[in-house]
């Protein structure tokens, strides 16, 4: 009896369901075009949601203290188009320098919006509207409008996010490594532990002595990183740089957490939730082709898929199940983090 209990408590989960969602959608679409279910196609799959979920798991950081970077396509894309430029001025620059350079465009970028956010209490919204609006007008001054194309690239440039290690390509590789790392920044340090605590109870995080502006600083820090990072994959995995890369592709990361369970309003989310909800996204975007049903209803599910979250997960906050730290938690954490 009380293993049913337990089965049943566990299956309420939040992620267990959308982990047993998306199984049952694969398994639908597979029924309805076998070829789905093939080794090929569940690996492209994989392939396919990797960009996605190394974006969703630093933006839920940023949405969990009640933050938002609507930037993050736009850093993307600046990223992406001078990592592009620079290997294509210098192709014989090494691959690991023009990584780092994208990475570190990206996490300039994303100090900017964590500059004006955290240490002026500029609202994130129209800070990160606004740099988005900049930073994709940056794209097309940079590049003076012209496309880099895959002859203009190195070999090895275009060549590593799609090679193979142990049969699993580069992509899925580093978008592992990105997952655990953010797991274990939000689980076990306490820079994560903050971060939730600002978004729970924000005026007592400041009351109790959590660094707030330099928390919030270093994490659109952290989105921006990640944007760099995901510009060098883009560009050399599409073998393609052009002024509307990733263009709208912030809305489908949001969209991606918001499915996974992190609270827009702040203070509850996990890595898990997030990653969940850009494999969910990542198979109805690969699904509908297959079962040949018009991408232009691709939105609209995807809008339906989002409402529903978002009702949920209201639901579930008039339930009382948010999480809400208690003071002696946040002084504890401050203590910590001021060691």
């Amino acid at each position: 009896m009380n293993r049913l209990k337990y089965l049943l408590k566990y299956l309420q989960q939040r992620e267990v369901l959308l982990g047993l969602m998306i199984v049952l959608l694969i398994g639908l679409v597979g029924v309805r075009a076998p070829i789905f279910l093939g080794m090929s196609s569940l690996s492209n799959l994989l392939t396919d949601s990797t960009l996605l979920v190394m974006l969703a798991v630093t933006q839920m950081f940023v949405i969990i203290t009640r933050g938002i970077d609507l930037s993050v396509a736009s850093n993307l894309a600046l990223s992406g188009m001078m990592s592009a430029l620079l290997a294509s001025k210098f192709p014989d620059l090494p691959l690991l320098l023009i990584v780092l350079v994208a990475m570190a465009i990206g996490l300039g970028l994303g100090l900017i919006n964590g500059y004006l956010i955290g240490y002026l209490s500029l609202p994130p919204i129209v800070v990160t509207l606004g740099t988005m609006s900049v930073y994709r007008g940056l794209v097309f001054v940079l590049s003076g409008g012209a496309w880099v194309s895959s002859h203009q690239m190195p070999a090895a440039f275009i060549a590593f996010p799609l090679s193979q290690l142990l049969g699993i390509t580069h992509l899925v590789w580093i978008a592992a490594i990105v997952v655990i790392l953010m797991w274990y920044l939000a689980r076990y340090t306490h820079f994560g532990r903050d971060l939730y605590a600002i978004g729970n109870q924000p005026t007592a995080a400041n009351y109790i002595g959590i660094p707030t502006p330099r928390r919030l600083f270093w994490t659109y820090g952290l989105s921006g990183l990640m944007a760099g990072l995901c510009g060098y994959l883009w560009v050399a995995r599409y073998a393609v740089a052009y002024t509307e890369i990733a263009y709208g592709f912030e809305f489908t990361v949001i969209a991606a957490c918001v499915i996974g369970g992190i609270n827009i309003a702040g203070g509850a989310g996990t890595v898990s939730g997030a990653v969940l909800g850009s494999l969910f996204l990542a198979v109805i975007n690969n699904a509908l082709p297959v079962v040949k049903i018009s991408p232009f209803w691709q939105s609209a599910l995807t809008g339906v898929v989002i409402l529903t979250a978002v009702m949920i997960n209201a639901r579930s906050n008039k339930k009382g199940s948010r999480q809400i730290l208690p003071l002696q938690l946040l002084q504890k954490n401050a203590i910590r983090s001021s060691t």
